[in-house]
């Protein structure tokens, strides 16, 4: 386009100009950044809708053994004016964790769809042997072996969410004889849901008792176990392969491949900080809140998806700024050396097909996926910035230019987000590479416009 002769813009002029409507595009690139939050929210409801009632994220524990006692305890109450000791004997618990604990749950993901949205979901088949013994040194923790009520003993076993199990009943046997079970009684770490096993426990007279146990329970996005045991020994696999480690445990030994993973935690009760045997603790009448301490020790996985679209467009919408920074510059070189004079107004367009790129993004990549989409919108942009381009710098030879550095600039931008660790490197070397070419193509203009002041006079 022509120069307006009335009109007199120095290179520094145009600078500032270019400068401010990248400014103003801040405001609907920020715009962009609330809509993929707003997505992202609403993509979580749906998530959550869709597992419901197939069980939450699942923390298991147990088995431990409790058995009832009788206690005497002193309160003081007054009576006639005069405090009067008062002694009542009650109910209270005495919990043995098992000297060893060898647990195996295998985790069969799902993704179930709704709409756009999608959750991960999973089946476990978890079975495992405990083994218990009847402390010797009973009158340590204040307990006579006469107030055991070993006819009322209990193994808890402990599932945050006891609406998950699924299939067949779970199957608890000690010594080899299989106990009938009772809901609710669970265990602190689960906030007293789960499922409980009676029995006699007299036969611990005689020496160690060996418990076998397996049951199924759906679940999502994570399982954690709560271990409590001398040896707790917890074994995991599933074909999932993208598996996230976390609470205050991780795995002694985990592998991956192509068929999955498997993980192995191995955790004692000196690790813990906790004794084997605990006494005095009321019965569990009712479930109760999860105690904070009792989630500080936790050993688990979760189900992670290896692409979440969502947080890779937000990323993406955070590097919008250099989009608009090179475009602009590559139009500012163009106005400033050749000499095409480039106005507000097409500044302004040129910017609002960059920030359109991230929407279209967005929008697609909840269809077709985030690989595809960022094709399908990339090259919808590149074409019509070039076609404009094409108008506004009056040469298709200077369109085809744009268009490359539009190219080159996805690509960048692609790889930036597909190599999160290599990010900065990669980010650092690209603006010294642009700032060399700008301090080159510009070496010899004239900022200020002195050589046009002299012409005139």
């Amino acid at each position: 386009m022509a120069d307006d002769p009335t009109i007199a813009r120095t290179p520094t002029i145009k600078l500032a100009f270019a400068i401010f409507v990248a400014a103003a595009l801040t405001i609907p690139l920020f715009a962009v950044y609330l809509l993929v939050y707003d997505r992202q929210t609403q993509s979580e409801t749906a998530r959550a809708s869709i597992a419901q009632g197939w069980g939450g994220a699942q923390t298991i524990a147990g088995p431990i053994l409790v058995i009832p006692y009788q206690a005497d305890t002193t309160e003081t109450v007054t009576q006639n004016g005069q405090p009067t000791a008062r002694t009542s004997r009650v109910w209270r618990e005495l919990r043995i964790a098992p000297e060893l604990a060898d647990i195996r749950s295998t985790i069969a993901p799902e993704r179930r769809k709704r709409s756009i949205y999608e959750a991960v979901v999973y089946s476990s088949a978890t079975k495992g042997q405990a083994r218990f013994t009847l402390p010797t040194d009973l009158t340590r923790y204040g307990v006579t072996a006469d107030a055991l009520a070993l006819d009322r003993a209990e193994l808890r076993f402990g599932l945050s969410d006891a609406r998950g199990l699924y299939g067949p009943p779970p199957v608890v046997a000690i010594d080899g004889t299989r106990r009938a079970l009772r809901p609710g009684k669970g265990v602190e770490a689960t906030g007293g849901s789960g499922f409980v096993a009676p029995f006699d426990a007299s036969i611990l007279r005689a020496g160690a008792i060996v418990a076998t146990f397996s049951y199924d329970f759906r679940g999502n996005t994570s399982l954690m176990l709560s271990p409590f045991a001398g040896d707790t020994r917890w074994t995991v696999t599933s074909p999932w392969q993208h598996p996230s480690f976390g609470g205050g445990f991780l795995p002694a030994q985990h592998s991956r491949d192509a068929a999955g993973f498997t993980a192995r935690w191995r955790v004692g009760n000196l690790a813990l900080g906790k004794a084997l045997v605990e006494a005095g603790a009321p019965p569990i009448t009712e479930p109760r809140p999860v105690a904070p301490e009792a989630t500080e020790h936790l050993a688990g996985v979760t189900l992670i998806s290896p692409v979440d679209l969502y947080a890779r467009v937000n990323r993406s919408v955070k590097y919008g700024f250099l989009f608009i920074g090179f475009t602009f510059l590559a139009f500012l070189m163009f106005d400033v050396v050749v000499g095409v004079r480039v106005s507000g107004i097409e500044y302004l367009l040129v910017g609002a097909g960059l920030v359109l790129f991230f929407v279209m993004l967005l929008a697609f990549a909840e269809v077709i996926g985030f690989a595809a989409a960022y094709l399908v919108a990339g090259g919808a942009i590149i074409a019509l910035l070039t076609a404009y381009s094409a108008a506004v710098l009056g040469s298709r030879r200077r369109a085809c230019f744009i268009a490359a550095l539009l190219a080159a600039l996805y690509g960048v931008l692609y790889v930036l987000l597909s190599l999160e660790e290599f990010s900065l490197l990669i980010g650092s070397i690209l603006l010294f590479t642009a700032l060399a070419s700008i301090m080159y193509l510009t070496r010899n203009i004239e900022w200020g416009g002195r050589e046009a002041a002299i012409a005139a006079d």
